[in-house]
C-alpha cells in the first residue's frame, strides 16, 4: 500500500484521505468520528473508514505538525514495526513549514478524571507550559512485563528520542486470542513484542521500559483526536484507546461550555 503525508492549509487539521473508494473520501482526525474497535483507533464516516491510525497520529502530534493530509489507498494503515519510527523518519525527511495562523490550543483549567480502580485517566491544570504526560503500567509483579512508570514533557525532541521507536506489545495469550479472531495474522514475532513467562519471544527490548513508553506513544496519538494542542497534565493508569478517547470527549464538552480557552494567542 501507499501512504502519503501532504501539507495542508492553515486550520485544516489532520485529515485522512482514502483514494481507493471511487473518489477521494476525507475523514477528519477528530474524536467525533471514532468508533470502538479493540486494540486500535478507528475513524469512520458514512463514506468510509480508516483503521490503526494511532501511530501516524502520534508522529504528527509528537512533532507538532497540525495541518496535514494523510492519503492512503487502503482502509488500514501499515503496522510497520509497531511503532511511529518510520512515520517520524518520513516526516523529518520531508521537513515542515511554519504557517502564520496560531495553533489551536485547549488549556486544562480543572481536574477531570474518568475510569475506576482498575484503570483510569486524569487531566489537570499544570503550571508548566505545554503538555506533560505520565503513564503507570501495571501487569502485576508476577507478569514478565511487571510495573513501569514514565513521565515526559511532550516536545518534538523528546518524542523522537524517547517514544517514537517503542513498539506494540502483547502477552502470548493475548496474541493467540487475536490470531483466533483473524487479526494480526501477517504480523511476525519480529513485528511485535510478544511476552511469554521468560520475556520477549524471539525479540529484544529497545529500552528496559519500552512497554510503558509505547503506552505513552499511544496516548499521544489518542489525545491528538482533540484536533488541537492540549496544555496541562494527563496521567493514565492502565488506560487504553477507549478511555483515552473518552477523556478527549470530556475535555471538548467542557471547552464548549466555556471553561477553557480554545485558541492560542
Amino acid at each position: 500500500m501507499q501512504v502519503e503525508f501532504r501539507p495542508a492549509p492553515e486550520w485544516t487539521g489532520i485529515v485522512f484521505v482514502r483514494t481507493d473508494l471511487g473518489k477521494p473520501v476525507r475523514i477528519p482526525a477528530l474524536v467525533a468520528g471514532r468508533v470502538e474497535v479493540p486494540r486500535r483507533t478507528v475513524l469512520a464516516t458514512s463514506a468510509g473508514r480508516v483503521e490503526m491510525i494511532e501511530h501516524a497520529l502520534a508522529a504528527l502530534a509528537g512533532l507538532q505538525i497540525d495541518n496535514c493530509e494523510i492519503w492512503l489507498d487502503r482502509q488500514e494503515l501499515p503496522g510497520l514495526d509497531g511503532s511511529s519510527q518510520a512515520y517520524v523518519e518520513a516526516l523529518d525527511w520531508a521537513g515542515t513549514v511554519n504557517q502564520q495562523a496560531p495553533r489551536a490550543e485547549l488549556v486544562i483549567r480543572q481536574v477531570t478524571r474518568l475510569g475506576d480502580e482498575q484503570s483510569w485517566i486524569e487531566a489537570r491544570p499544570c503550571a508548566q507550559p505545554g503538555l506533560t504526560l505520565r503513564y503507570e503500567l501495571d501487569y502485576g509483579v508476577d507478569s514478565p512485563i511487571g510495573r513501569q512508570t514514565r513521565q515526559v514533557g511532550l516536545r518534538p525532541r523528546v518524542f523522537r528520542e524517547a517514544l517514537a521507536n517503542c513498539r506494540t506489545f502483547l502477552l502470548r495469550a493475548e496474541a493467540d486470542w487475536l490470531s483466533a479472531q483473524g487479526l494480526g495474522r501477517k504480523a511476525t514475532l519480529r513485528d511485535l513484542l510478544i511476552f511469554d513467562a521468560d520475556g520477549p519471544v524471539e525479540n529484544t527490548l529497545r529500552y528496559p521500559d519500552e512497554c510503558v513508553r509505547h503506552k505513552l506513544l499511544d496516548l499521544v496519538g489518542d489525545l491528538a483526536l482533540a484536533g488541537c494542542d492540549l496544555q496541562g497534565q494527563v496521567t493514565a493508569y492502565r488506560s487504553g484507546h477507549r478511555l483515552n478517547a473518552e477523556l478527549v470527549r470530556a475535555l471538548l464538552v467542557q471547552d464548549d461550555a466555556g471553561l477553557w480557552r480554545s485558541r492560542s494567542a
